[in-house]
């Protein structure tokens, strides 16, 4: 696996996400309060653009008329057909068993580590005093 340097942290504020290409792989990468994570950006279902869905919480119930809100801005909805996925693992909540978006190891390096490697640095100005997104594939 390579490392890829794909957009400077302060591109992709919390709550936000950005679209990137690696390796010809569309790549969504969401910044989840202050944390990064990417997801393919085809849904298995068919393959709509992952990037473009509503991200929300999860609602749970024990008993009727009852509900809890938790998890807000992690939970994933595909804008074809609203499949839900958990953006910190890609699990399905249609069918967690069988179906998953692929998810890819990200984090966040500072500038000094990415202009001494193993970063595969693509189309970006590199200086030390910021921090990067990277992505690994």
């Amino acid at each position: 696996m390579s490392k890829h340097v794909v957009a400077l942290a302060r591109e992709i504020p919390p709550g936000n996400r950005k679209l990137v290409t690696v390796r010809g792989r569309p790549i969504a990468i969401f910044n989840i309060k202050g944390e990064f994570y990417g997801l393919l950006n085809r849904c298995p279902h068919q393959g709509g653009p992952m990037c473009e869905g509503v991200l929300t919480g999860l609602i749970q119930s024990d008993d009727p008329g009852t509900y809890q809100y938790s998890r807000a801005g992690e939970i994933l909805r595909c804008p074809w057909h609203g499949w839900e996925f958990d953006v910190k693992t890609g699990q399905s909540w249609c069918d967690p068993e069988k179906v998953t978006v692929r998810n890819y190891p990200v984090e966040v390096a500072p500038g000094q580590r990415v202009v001494q490697g193993p970063y595969v640095a693509e189309k970006i100005p590199v200086t030390l005093e910021e921090q990067y997104v990277v992505v690994e594939v």
